[in-house]
């Protein structure tokens, strides 16, 4: 199979159509490209990005499809609360459902998500006040919290080998997460510095070349309350979390804070399933656009055709 191709450094964009939407007290900037008559695709970015990320794959798929980007609460021109409660997943999926409810009143839209984006996007995806309102779920590099709780219970329950050597990798490559719950340090990091070479270290850990952009520190500081909210209140307590549509998942094998392991037992939980393997690491989106625009698209018209397959499990060179 051909080797990935690798966007540019800084890939030409149109103009976005760009906007504001509330959510409660909170205001969300929007960004639309494509025509509207045609469906409609959200994405949602992950920590510590903005909507920015999403530009390379936007134009990819604005000639197929309606496609709208937000910053998150605590990312970008959106608002950024200050408190830890304003980051809790159910105010999470009430931004979303206020986005799609104004882009898209109409019809069911398609999610793309990766990272934090899509850990917040499986609440809605497994909400049962949202069906209806989701016609396909991509998903990239974010688990569902509740799954990944049980994921780990059920390993402990039954101990192999396996599984312990799964649960001890993952706890690895999840070590921000505990750094992420003092008080002063990850703030401090970014401000001393981290915001400054951020895109140097993503070239450094991903290869992908990124522009800074002005709001870095502060996502960068925002968004560690996504963490502090919602993980180990979930991991602890997970519940019982169903996907009410098809789910693609998108899984890079490189990556290094998501095990693809993770994603094995997510067809206990969702009926449509496809799961498709590439050789790249945590920021697809940016290493992989091509193929990630390819694998979107395909998915979507399948399902816009209803004739989503039950289970496809895939690989990519």
């Amino acid at each position: 199979m051909a080797a990935p191709s690798h966007p540019p450094a800084a890939p030409a964009v149109s103009d976005p159509l760009l906007g504001v939407v509330r959510s409660g007290d909170v205001r969300l900037a929007t960004k639309r490209w494509g025509n509207p008559s045609q469906p409609t695709i959200v994405l949602v970015h992950g920590y510590p990005d903005a909507s920015d990320v999403w530009h390379p794959l936007a134009q990819l798929l604005s000639s197929h499809f309606h496609v709208v980007a937000y910053d998150v609460r605590g990312a970008g021109a959106s608002d950024k609360p200050a408190r830890r409660a304003d980051y809790k997943l159910p105010l999470l999926m009430a931004d979303f459902k206020a986005v799609i409810d104004h882009v898209s009143p109409d019809r069911p839209v398609h999610i793309v998500a990766h990272d934090w984006g899509s850990v917040q996007s499986w609440e809605s995806v497994t909400d049962p006040s949202m069906q209806g309102r989701i016609a396909s779920f991509t998903s990239c590099s974010g688990p569902c919290l509740d799954h990944m709780g049980h994921w780990f219970r059920d390993r402990l329950r039954q101990p192999t080998l396996k599984g312990l050597g799964q649960i001890a990798l993952q706890t690895l490559k999840s070590w921000y997460v505990f750094m992420f719950q003092l008080p002063l340090l990850p703030g401090l990091q970014w401000r001393l510095g981290l915001g400054r070479i951020w895109p140097s270290l993503l070239r450094l850990l991903e290869g992908v070349k990124t522009e800074a952009r002005p709001t870095q520190v502060s996502d960068g500081c925002h968004g560690v309350q996504l963490y502090r909210a919602n993980v180990f209140q979930r991991l602890l307590a997970p519940r019982e979390r169903r996907a009410h549509a098809p789910v693609q998942i998108l899984v890079p094998r490189k990556d290094l804070f998501v095990s693809p392991a993770l994603t094995e037992d997510v067809g206990k939980w969702v009926t449509v399933l496809w799961r498709r393997e590439f050789h790249a690491g945590h920021w697809m989106p940016l290493s992989h656009t091509t193929e990630m625009a390819g694998a979107v698209r395909r998915f979507v018209r399948f399902v816009e055709r209803h004739q989503a397959p039950i289970r496809q499990e895939l690989s990519s060179a």
